[in-house]
């Protein structure tokens, strides 16, 4: 393992970037950096084409790090940590000791490519909670679906909550973000059929056919989808409840929709 820096205070410039890059979003789009904790979160970035700039483990706490390929790429800058400070800025409670500095992506629909020739699509419009985000990510990376739009996001992709409660899904889907008009008028450019859940004239989803070239799109659990999302579907879509609620969480509705539209693909 080649040679590398070691840092023992928390007010050092690094160590002080780091911090920043964890909790302001502005700093991660005018750096185009971001932080991931964690070995297995690290390897799916890696393997969804993200480059690590820079490397940070504790050899207290990753005692078989020097044995990680990873640790002898003489491209990335590696430094180590005090055990103090690297349980200062960790994110998480539990931790292997590695964290890494990445370049992000852009996620325009610009730079989207659907390449399979009946997609299946995941739309969620406006979700506020990070926690939400990464479930939805989860489930559309269980899905395999072709892509996960954000519409209107609150938060960029590389939120640290966004990143751990994804397990590191939100770097195995292929995601784009856009405004609500953007992603509807990106839709109906490729011909895919808009399938709003809503409350409203809707239909029973299991009478659906989602076979063709399909977006699924769920809103908030407090507001649900905006008004031109209803106006462009076509058709809404309705999960009937049994029970005493309305509705359910939004990454568990998500969840029903597109597993039966995979069921209907034979999947």
């Amino acid at each position: 393992m080649k040679e590398s820096k070691f840092i023992s205070s928390t007010q050092n410039p690094i160590i002080k970037k780091i911090v920043l890059l964890k909790e302001k979003s502005r700093e991660r789009k005018k750096t185009g950096l971001f932080v991931v904790e964690g070995q297995r979160e690290i390897e799916l970035a890696q393997k969804g084409g993200y480059t690590v700039e820079t490397l940070l483990y504790c050899p207290e706490i990753a005692t078989d790090f020097s044995r990680n390929p990873i640790s002898k790429n003489p491209s990335i800058e590696l430094i180590q940590l005090s055990k103090s400070v690297y349980e200062k800025i960790a994110y998480r409670e539990t931790t292997e000791g590695v964290m890494a500095m990445m370049k992000s992506k852009q996620h325009t629909l610009e730079n989207l490519s659907i390449n399979t020739p009946k997609p299946l699509i995941l739309v969620a419009e406006a979700p506020e909670k990070p926690g939400n985000i990464g479930a939805l990510l989860r489930t559309a990376d269980a899905a395999a679906v072709d892509a996960v739009l954000i519409a209107n996001p609150k938060s960029d992709v590389y939120n640290p909550n966004i990143i751990r409660s994804s397990v590191g899904c939100v770097f195995t889907n292929k995601i784009g973000v856009g405004t609500t008009e953007e992603i509807i008028g990106f839709l109906k450019m490729n011909n895919i059929q808009i399938y709003c859940a809503a409350l409203t004239a809707s239909k029973n989803y299991v009478e659906c056919n989602f076979t063709s070239s399909t977006a699924i799109v769920v809103g908030t659990e407090a507001t649900g989808l905006s008004e031109e999302w209803l106006q462009n579907s076509n058709q809404n879509i309705i999960i009937p409840m049994q029970g005493e609620i309305d509705s359910m969480n939004v990454s568990v509705s998500a969840a029903i929709l597109i597993f039966e539209a995979k069921r209907q693909r034979g999947f």
